[in-house]
């Protein structure tokens, strides 16, 4: 089969699902990986022939495909601050506005006399706690999460020195932990409400993990409030807290960390000019 049919059938397959231009990307991306082939080669080499030994991979990978399956996790990475990282269904895809937590998280640790000590919550493929120790190879990072099957993924994203990745429900605010304190408490916890399933798409909704996910709508701050409790315990006086939120709950959720204490509370937008983060710091030791 000429690769120009095979892009030309694939991007119609996708057709119910994706806009035709992020369809084509898609396929562009999978010919990539899969055959070495660029988004011009069938343009500039009409006769290009997709290898016969090849076929049946790629036609598998476009029913995936089809089926509302996410990209990622058909070829089993995705790339995060300049790093690939593995994915998995046991994990969420690492998102492009995430990374911005990163490079603030990286621009503060290095502002330190001292290596940074990092604390990730709710850590899951471990794209931010990766990427901070990457990025700053003498900082300690620990992270945390509820998932043993994302922790084991987590694990294994690089060779060398790693984060110490550690099993625990961050919503047990009590459990012993004696691994603080920390200079920077970062998570990317669950955060949207059940209400918002209706309009998010099937390969979001059918395949990433709920519990990565999604919070009650009657309780939508949980996760906010139990980090805001681990900021108390185990954040330094002269440290900072940042984490993702719900872009629809910003001032509430940075009312959770001025309730708990936190005298300099902010939010930070993405490069959609979106509220994506807020910044805590400063605790009132005197907040009951």
């Amino acid at each position: 089969m000429l690769l120009a049919d095979f892009i030309r059938g694939s991007v119609a397959a996708l057709a119910p699902l994706y806009p035709v231009e992020e369809a084509r990307s898609i396929i562009h991306l999978l010919c990539e990986e899969r055959l070495g082939t660029c988004s011009y080669t069938h343009i500039v080499d009409p006769g290009y022939e997709v290898p016969a030994t090849r076929q049946a991979e790629l036609d598998d990978a476009v029913a995936r495909l089809g089926r509302g399956e996410p990209v990622q996790y058909v070829l089993g990475y995705t790339d995060f601050c300049g790093h690939r990282f593995q994915v998995n269904r046991s994990v969420l895809i690492p998102r492009p506005e995430t990374e911005e937590l990163v490079r603030e998280a990286v621009v503060r640790a290095l502002r330190l006399d001292r290596p940074a000590r990092v604390l990730d919550l709710c850590t899951g493929s471990g794209c931010i706690a990766w990427s901070v120790l990457l990025d700053i190879p003498d900082a300690e990072v620990v992270a945390v999460d509820v998932s043993a099957d994302a922790l084991d993924l987590a694990r294994t994203q690089f060779p060398g020195r790693a984060p110490l990745f550690l099993q625990a429900d961050v919503l047990d605010t009590a459990q012993d932990f004696p691994y603080g304190p920390f200079d920077l408490i970062l998570a990317n916890p669950p955060y949207i409400r059940e209400s918002e399933k209706a309009r998010m798409r099937p390969n979001v909704l059918d395949y990433e993990p709920p519990l990565a996910l999604f919070v009650p709508d009657g309780d939508a701050l949980l996760f906010y409030r139990a980090i805001a409790r681990w900021a108390r315990r185990f954040l330094r006086p002269d440290g900072t807290g940042i984490v993702e939120i719900n872009e629809d709950l910003a001032p509430q959720t940075a009312a959770v960390f001025r309730e708990a204490g936190f005298r300099h509370v902010h939010p930070l937008e993405d490069f959609s000019g979106k509220p994506r983060f807020v910044l805590f710091s400063e605790f009132n030791h005197n907040e009951p």
